[in-house]
């Protein structure tokens, strides 16, 4: 018995899947961009609802001095004109406080706070209980420390506050509403806790992915059951008739469990993925 290779570009994957279909035994009618077409589309959904699809990545972005000149900026989006008196006009603009992020991004979940809290001095209240309180660890609870942390922690978020953030994969464009010239400086740096596509011409063996083959071979059927639709009932030589209607129907029915197998079994928690 042959070994089967394993499948680690895309080339191989698109192969794998006209065997599966009956290649070079049947004459698979999709041309040879509409295979890639759907390729493309399971790959697309498969980074978008496989938890094995995507990675959770720490980026980081050193800010520069033209960053925060241009976030300190606006840009006008429209003048609008009131229907009713022509005479009254408003601009409306946009502040540009945002950072361009990879289009491999997929969500943002949260920017880490600039302050170093590791850097404690003499007179810093954590410092003093580290000092006072466990010198010895094994004698001494630790609940209270860490009780005293939690509540100095939630007095830092009343009282510092969060910075928010706005981030919309499609724009590619990471908003940080804050105060641009005085909470940061040229040279600081800003970590993203994000959610980023997996590259397959990278990491190759998510070509192998058992759904993902499952779910490219379904497409490309569909798209041959599509082809053949409207020769339905054409007479070939010897009698045979084509059905693309079935085809496709078929394999719409396994596109559709698939997909819902997808998104109750592989899928990550969408609060996951927000921040």
């Amino acid at each position: 018995m042959a070994q089967q290779n394993p499948i680690t570009t895309r080339e191989t994957l698109k192969q794998y899947c006209l065997r599966a279909l009956g290649k070079p035994v049947i004459d698979i009618n999709v041309e040879d961009d509409q295979v890639e077409d759907r390729i493309d589309e399971g790959l697309q959904y498969f980074a978008q609802y496989h938890y094995d699809g995507v990675e959770r990545m720490y980026l980081k972005h050193q800010v520069t001095a033209a960053d925060i000149t241009r976030a300190r900026s606006d840009e006008t989006l429209s003048t609008v004109t009131d229907t009713a008196d022509s005479t009254v006009t408003a601009i409306w603009k946009e502040g540009k406080n945002y950072i361009p992020v990879p289009s491999t991004v997929m969500s943002v979940v949260q920017v880490f706070p600039f302050t170093d809290k590791a850097a404690l001095n003499l007179f810093d209240v954590r410092y003093q209980l580290r000092l006072n309180d466990l010198y010895d660890f094994s004698s001494t609870s630790i609940i209270h420390y860490d009780m005293t942390l939690r509540h100095l922690d939630l007095l830092d978020h009343i009282l510092v506050g969060e910075r928010a953030i706005r981030f919309n994969q499609h724009n590619n464009r990471l908003y940080l509403d804050m105060d641009w010239a005085n909470d940061v400086a040229a040279g600081d740096y800003l970590v993203v806790e994000c959610f980023r596509k997996l590259d397959p011409a990278t990491y190759t063996d998510a070509f192998d992915d058992i759904f993902l083959k499952k779910y490219c071979i379904q497409l490309i059927k569909r798209q041959w059951g599509q082809n053949l639709i409207k020769f339905q009932g054409v007479a070939m030589l010897g009698g045979v008739q084509l059905n693309g209607e079935q085809l496709y129907t078929q394999a719409q029915e396994e596109v559709t469990k698939l997909e819902e197998q997808i998104q109750l079994s592989y899928e990550l928690p969408p609060q996951h993925m927000i921040g």
